[in-house]
């Protein structure tokens, strides 16, 4: 089925002209289309991820609809906007069985993969703390857990050591050290889960892909929206927190071959982590406060061994280039783990000032 059969499924503005590739992400397949009239977002769902689509748009467009209707006047316009299919779905089934849906494209918007500032550092705080503020009150019922345990530590490390015994390839051998690193720091990467089942901690709605490149600023750098919502569900605060510092304060991107250039920036935290309390200050708790640090840790082990898992269980998850590519996304996740463990206690003491 062609491109432009599918964009004229949906209730867009204008008559199909063009519609160009956009490389974003490794799950979902993204393009910009572009009618006489304006330009929309157009993704292909890995419905192989995303199992459940219709679970996953109804999340969508409640999200949107509930961030849209608090925009203020004249701000409106940089907010997501889902746009139904003719059968006035979330979504469109093709003849081949493939799900597509699509968004508004916002004008004038641009986004980061690598954090190029303080202000960027201090934005993306204040992005991820609001986005969380905002779902506060979103309606009753809880969101649809799209991916159930997505983020449950302990699980993951179920499924590592199934993956260490799969061994796609015999993949094992090129990953002895980081397989051994990973297994011994097992026992402590569970506080968190732990803390949620004894009620110390409440579950809220939180975004659970918490980067940099799911901002889009503004051209004026005075606004922004976050995107890419599939895994928006019931989470901890420090999930989100955690998956920003894993991907925002790592001086090395996530496909970096030269190992060494991985370290946790703190001139970059530093600002992030005040740009976030600013935006969390009203509703979070004592107790969530104290997990904040907690979550970098944990969320940097747990996106390493995913990767590993992924490389030995044959790459049947991430997007790969090339077959070492998602061991070389683990390596990278080790260092950075590495220098987050070494400066813990200054991250937490920083945190912890800033809610004083």
């Amino acid at each position: 089925m062609t491109l432009d059969t599918i964009i004229n499924s949906f209730e867009i503005e204008g008559s199909f002209v063009s519609s160009e590739t956009i490389v974003s992400g490794y799950i979902n397949t993204t393009y910009k289309a572009t009618t006489a009239n304006r330009s929309y977002i157009l993704q292909k769902i890995n419905h192989s991820i995303f199992k459940n689509v219709e679970e996953l748009s109804k999340n969508i467009i409640r999200i949107t609809e509930h961030i849209a209707s608090k925009a203020s006047k004249g701000k409106d316009d940089f907010t997501l906007k889902v746009i139904p299919s003719k059968n006035n779905e979330g979504f469109y089934k093709d003849s081949e069985g493939n799900y597509w849906r699509m968004f508004n494209y916002l004008e004038n918007s641009t986004t980061f993969e690598v954090l190029e500032s303080i202000e960027q550092a201090n934005s993306l705080g204040k992005a991820f703390g609001n986005y969380q503020k905002l779902l506060i009150d979103l309606p009753a019922p809880n969101l649809f857990e799209i991916l159930p345990d997505f983020h449950n530590t302990p699980l993951r490390i179920e499924h590592f050591n199934k993956s260490i015994t799969v061994n796609f390839e015999n993949r094992k051998e090129n990953a002895g050290e980081e397989i051994n690193y990973l297994l011994n720091l097992a026992p402590e990467m569970g506080d968190i889960v732990a803390l949620g089942n004894q009620k110390k901690i409440p579950l809220r709605s939180i975004h659970q892909d918490a980067k940099l490149s799911n901002i889009l600023f503004n051209t004026d750098n005075d606004d922004f929206c976050i995107i890419d919502l599939d895994t928006t569900m019931p989470g901890y605060l420090c999930y989100d927190f955690g998956d920003a510092v894993r991907t925002g304060m790592n001086t090395a991107g996530e496909e970096e071959k030269d190992i060494s250039k991985a370290s946790l920036n703190m001139n970059l935290f530093k600002p992030f982590a005040k740009g976030y309390a600013k935006a969390s200050k009203q509703f979070i708790t004592k107790e969530e406060i104290k997990t904040l640090v907690l979550g970098a840790k944990t969320i940097t082990y747990e996106q390493a061994i995913r990767f590993l898992a992924d490389y030995l269980n044959g790459d049947i998850y991430y997007q790969t280039s090339y077959p070492e590519n998602n061991l070389i996304r683990t390596k990278v996740q080790i260092e950075l783990l590495k220098d987050i463990i070494e400066k813990y206690d200054e991250m937490l003491d920083y945190v912890l000032k800033q809610y004083k």
